[in-house]
């Protein structure tokens, strides 16, 4: 049987560049090499602490029946849990962001290390209950940028069969949102039968994917809560930092 050479790939697949410079970029401003040594990082001495929200506010809310099941999974895990209840939040820009509800939300961003979006999916989308939390959540405050380098876990609930919508729409959000998704998630079909009286979810294998996916969350999160600034800092921004700090100084010396 006739075999390839061992060495075949690597030769064809060589980099062959005799030009290396790199003209576009201040190399004194590249993170470069990066190594392990880099990624350390004092480990907090405090729990994970992951923030949960949900995209309904029904009196028997399936989307908050499932993010109370995951809270209860994250604690045992080791974890703190906050669920925020989004009823009485106004709708974005309808109230000043000194309203109770948007401090209130605001400020359980800052404390968080992770978080969980879980939503019903409404018309084919994520419900507007929790597209307007997510919309409350500002990109930046200052040089804060509140939801950067946080680890996300997204979930949702249908009453139909399965679908994805809404979670593939919450995964676009959490990137715009300098977050880190977790590959896994969770979609709960018919959730209207996956639940007892008393809200507390039945056997199944949803409920084992919910399982599956705080797993993850909690190993993501405390892989990566000392290590989020380092891992979101990026070259364009320092260089822009590097020209204004240039810009300022040059100003003053006029």
């Amino acid at each position: 049987m006739w075999t390839e050479p061992a060495n075949t790939v690597n030769r064809e697949n060589r980099m062959n560049l005799t030009d290396m410079s790199l003209p576009n970029i201040d190399t004194g401003l590249v993170d470069a090499p990066i190594t392990t040594a880099k990624l350390a990082a004092d480990e907090p001495a405090h729990a994970p602490r992951i923030l949960m929200l949900y995209g309904s506010v029904r009196e028997r809310s399936f989307s908050r029946f499932a993010t109370e099941e995951a809270a209860r999974l994250l604690t045992a895990m080791g974890a703190e849990v906050r669920i925020f209840n989004p009823s009485g939040l106004p709708l974005p820009d309808d109230a000043p962001e000194t309203h109770t509800k948007v401090a209130e939300l605001r400020e359980l961003v800052l404390w968080s290390e992770g978080m969980v979006w879980c939503s019903p999916e409404r018309h084919g989308a994520m419900t507007g209950v929790m597209k307007a939390q997510i919309d409350w959540i500002p990109l930046s405050t200052g040089a804060v940028r509140p939801s950067q380098g946080k680890t996300l876990a997204v979930m949702q609930v249908s009453g139909g069969s399965q679908s994805f919508n809404a979670v593939n729409q919450m995964r676009i959000l959490g990137r715009w949102m300098r977050m880190i998704t977790i590959p896994n998630q969770s979609s709960v079909a018919k959730a209207w039968a996956e639940f007892d009286e008393a809200g507390r979810m039945k056997p199944s294998a949803y409920y084992e994917r919910i399982v599956d996916v705080m797993e993850e969350l909690m190993k993501f999160t405390v892989l990566t809560r000392g290590r989020s600034k380092y891992l979101t800092d990026r070259y364009s921004e320092r260089k822009e930092s590097a020209e204004q700090l240039s810009a300022r100084v040059n100003q003053r010396s006029i």
